[in-house]
């Protein structure tokens, strides 16, 4: 729950925002990193593997959404995060 609220804090745009589209992205990618990690010591886990790939999915939509709106906002993310090499 704190790493959660740290990581609202990171890539909030003021005070008061949970929803914009940095912090479902940021919020998404911890996620993955912790089920990648899962997901390499239990192979066998395909319930959890599928929903991998549907975050992994929805995180691409926001950033394609984000390109499309604010390419600034959507290199600064890209950069924070390392997603793009």
């Amino acid at each position: 729950m704190e790493s959660k609220s740290r990581i609202v804090q990171d890539f909030r745009l003021h005070e008061k925002d949970t929803g914009s589209a940095d912090v479902q992205i940021a919020l998404l990618t911890d996620r993955i990193n912790r089920l990648t990690e899962h997901l390499q010591k239990n192979n066998k886990d395909h319930s959890s593997r599928r929903g991998l790939l549907m975050m992994v999915g929805q995180r691409r939509r926001f950033l394609n959404d984000l390109h499309t709106t604010d390419t600034s906002r959507y290199q600064a993310i890209t950069k924070k995060l390392k997603l793009r090499k």
